[in-house]
């Protein structure tokens, strides 16, 4: 595919009429990257470069799908534009036939039951193809957005998942042989429910038996197009579901849903649907899904209610004892076809609370053999002899594990390595490290059991990884990485999800300190900010410092309960912006409603500025040694006036904003670090946008709403120097609130880049951080968020942390 893309990159570049280095110039991309990929020596662009290449040639929709279509590795049903597009279409037309079939092919199946095995089996092919859950094709003028949409997942999971593949090292030098087989039978659900069999029709098991390469003809093979993969602790259950991503998607046809991986771990059956959960998932992992689709739906609801996603939901394991038997029964509500993936013992002990999956076929992950380490290991050291290839480290332990043992069980060592996670973790501790001997390993009197051996290589995962020096990476003392992964693994342990979200970082603190800390830090900006400006216009230090430290502690303690009763009552996240904001040109609108927005606007707005008139107006009417009843009806005054003039003007700011919002590209590339991004720039453009328009919608709207109701509540004064500062101080500490207690970037600023390394919990850096604990393999990306390699290292390093 790199040959492919590279001649489609060719001549769209000379048939804009650029050169190489014109091109570079354009997209920013190096003369050397563009030249790598045009002549195939560089294979698997990021999605990022290909978008930058296509906004460079400026081209249209037909060149553009063209070119990213080549970026990505082939499937069936691949070839020019026109043929893809009309591939949606012709599967449902597929569909529409085998569904007018039906009655055909069950009395066929009925007549093959009475004649005999051969004509039984002949006629549960069509039988497959009728039973399986088929959704109603959608009219013509909305099945395009959803189909087109499907086409783009497939692409950005594809790329996503490749590039996460090789961070992983998964394919250096080779996958390591994960092989399963058929699981016990009490964990299985009826053949002829599995094979989606009409009453009547013999039914029998299917061969299940397999190996890592095959993973996508075996779900393939299973008719309900369920299928759940047991494995114990580190048997390579999500490297599994990675290559099984990978193949689906370079064999899917475009009548076939798209394979996404969701970590159910994260998932409350209790408090949200499945279908529901999944589509919050899908827009946070997939930005772009947020736009709207047919109807009154996102693109997200539309691909998971048709049918076009395929979830494959890794880590049953890890959700909470009591949420395992709810999840299963609202999985068996379902007829959606999935991948399921888990320990034995805790599926198991699901099952036995309720039921098996419905219609699925589990298989169970096998060991690792001595055979497959002799094999693998001895090919991820330095070759030490170059006389003999063969010697190495571990060469003689993997002799010494052949030896029998004096009462024949095997080798504890021998045991540890029969996973994928220790033999990787064995491999970075070992063969990465030349000053490392393997053979320590065999010290039975150091490592007298299996527990023994595992917690050492669990515990020098870490040190191993971070002595070694990265290439532009900073040196981190390893004994403080310890201290801070041990507090997010804690953090993850405590909120039972293995999803570590940038925004939720600040979760690990209790709701009460969080609001507290949201509230101080507001006041104190707003107060400096409201001081510096009252200085400015007034001429007065002292005025200036006193009103500054009454509108501070008045704005913190009014966005502190905005925060405490939106984010901290409800236990809801403050999520990052699922859209963008442009300036220039002519964004591509969302489903962008007026009324909603201004309501919410004018509530909000009113609320604050009534709250806001009331305090300061009896405040300085008690400065001014007034009467209570003087006081009260001072602040009543201001509470109306400031109420009307700043619900009017956050209901504008808010429509107006509205028009500035655009979806995100599906394609684009999505990660914590760019999500980070996105929304750092969407909130700072949101700054520079709302507080120049809120500032002059409030200086403006004082004069009005004071000329409209004068007379009516007494004598009131409003005179334009009055006004200007009204407005500048309000936009700028309207905005600054706004973004420190109502953003996910400024609860980012706030709590992960200042009080949590202010307590010792997390470094200075932590973007920087974790950033380089994933490219050191500590972490993985699961789109917009990180985990912990394995629930084994998280375990381990939230017990230790304690």
């Amino acid at each position: 595919m790199a040959g492919e893309f590279g001649a489609v990159l060719r001549r769209l570049r000379e048939k804009a009429g650029l050169t190489q280095d014109e091109l570079e110039r354009r997209s920013g991309v190096s003369v050397s990257t563009i030249r790598g990929l045009e002549t195939g020596k560089r294979s698997n662009p990021r999605m990022t470069t290909v978008q930058q290449l296509a906004d460079a040639l400026a081209l249209r929709s037909g060149d553009r799908e063209e070119l990213l279509r080549a970026a990505v590795p082939g499937r069936r049903g691949g070839g020019t534009g026109e043929a893809e597009a009309d591939a949606p279409e012709a599967g449902a037309a597929q569909a529409e036939a085998a569904q007018a079939g039906a009655a055909q092919a069950e009395a066929a199946q009925a007549g093959a039951a009475q004649a005999g095995t051969a004509q039984a089996d002949s006629a549960q092919a069509g039988a497959t193809a009728v039973a399986s859950p088929a959704v109603p094709p959608p009219a013509p003028a909305v099945r395009a957005a959803p189909a087109e949409a499907a086409e783009q997942l497939a692409k950005a999971v594809a790329a996503r998942w490749q590039r996460e593949e090789e961070q992983r090292r998964i394919q250096d030098p080779y996958p390591l042989p994960v092989r399963w087989k058929a699981a016990s039978e009490a964990l299985t659900d009826h053949w002829a429910n599995i094979r989606r069999l009409p009453p009547g029709v013999p039914s029998g098991p299917l061969d299940l038996s397999g190996r890592l390469e095959a993973v996508a003809e075996t779900y393939r093979s299973i008719p309900s197009g369920r299928l759940v993969v047991l494995g114990r602790s580190g048997s390579g259950k999500t490297v599994l579901t990675l290559r099984f991503v990978l193949d689906h998607l370079r064999s899917r046809t475009p009548a076939e849903p798209v394979p996404v991986i969701f970590s159910i771990g994260a998932w409350d059956p209790t408090a949200v649907t499945l279908r529901d959960w999944l589509t919050e998932q899908l827009t946070r992992d997939h930005p772009g899904t947020a736009a709207p689709g047919p109807g009154k739906v996102s693109l997200a609801s539309a691909l998971v209610d048709s049918g076009r996603v395929l979830p494959v939901l890794d880590g049953f394991d890890e959700m909470a004892d009591g949420l395992r038997r709810p999840a299963l029964e609202a999985l068996n509500a379902t007829t959606l076809p999935l991948v399921l993936t888990s320990r034995p013992a805790e599926y198991a002990a699901a099952v036995a609370e309720t039921d098996v999956l419905t219609s699925a076929a589990p298989i169970e992950l096998t060991d690792l053999t001595l055979d497959d380490l002799d094999h693998y290991l001895p090919r991820t050291t330095r070759k030490a002899d170059r006389s003999d290839p063969a010697a190495g480290a571990w060469q003689p332990v993997l002799k010494k594990l052949r030896e029998p043992s004096p009462d024949g069980s095997p080798a504890p060592l021998a045991t540890v390595l029969s996973t994928p996670l220790m033999v990787a973790l064995a491999r970075t501790v070992y063969s990465d490290t030349p000053e490392h001997d393997p053979a320590e390993l065999l010290d039975t009197e150091r490592f007298p059991g299996v527990r023994e051996l595992e917690e050492h290589l669990l515990d020098n995962f870490l040190p191993t990884v971070y002595r070694r020096s990265r290439p532009g990476a900073r040196g981190w003392d390893p004994e403080r990485v310890q201290r801070w992964l041990g507090h997010l693994a804690r953090h993850l342990t405590e909120l039972r999800t293995p999803d570590l979200a940038w925004w939720r970082l600040g979760h690990g603190l209790r709701g009460s300190t969080r609001t507290l800390v949201t509230a101080l830090v507001t006041a104190l900006v707003i107060g400096l900010v409201d001081g510096a400006l009252s200085t400015a216009f007034g001429g007065s230090l002292a005025g200036g410092v006193l009103d500054g430290t009454v509108v501070g502690l008045l704005a913190g303690l009014l966005f502190g309960l905005v925060h405490w009763f939106t984010y901290t009552v409800t236990g809801k996240d403050v999520q990052p912006s699922a859209v963008r904001l442009r300036i220039r040109g002519r964004p591509r609108s969302t489903k962008w409603r007026a009324g909603s927005r201004l309501v919410i606007g004018t509530l909000g707005g009113a609320f604050f500025g009534s709250a806001y008139g009331f305090m300061v107006g009896l405040l300085r009417a008690l400065s001014r040694h007034a009467g209570p009843a003087s006081a009260l009806e001072t602040g009543l005054i201001n509470a109306i006036l400031f109420g009307l003039i700043f619900g009017g003007a956050a209901g504008l700011s808010f429509c107006l904003l509205g028009l500035l919002e655009t979806p995100l590209d599906i394609v684009s590339a999505v990660s914590p670090g760019s999500v980070l991004r996105a929304d750092r720039r969407t909130v700072l453009i949101q700054l520079g946008f709302w507080a120049p328009v809120f500032g002059t919608a409030v200086g403006l709207g004082a004069g009005v709403v004071v000329d409209l109701l004068q007379g009516h509540l007494g004598q009131l004064v409003m005179d334009p120097m009055s006004s200007l500062m009204l407005g500048t101080i309000s936009g700028l500490g309207g905005a600054l609130g706004y973004t420190l207690t109502l953003t996910a970037w400024g609860q980012w600023c706030l709590l992960a880049r200042v009080w949590l390394p202010l307590t010792g919990r997390l470094p200075w850096a932590v973007a920087a951080f974790l950033d380089d604990a994933y490219q050191r393999g500590v972490l993985r990306q699961a789109g917009a968020v990180y985990q912990f390699r394995h629930a084994r290292l998280q375990s381990r390093l939230a017990r230790r942390s304690r």
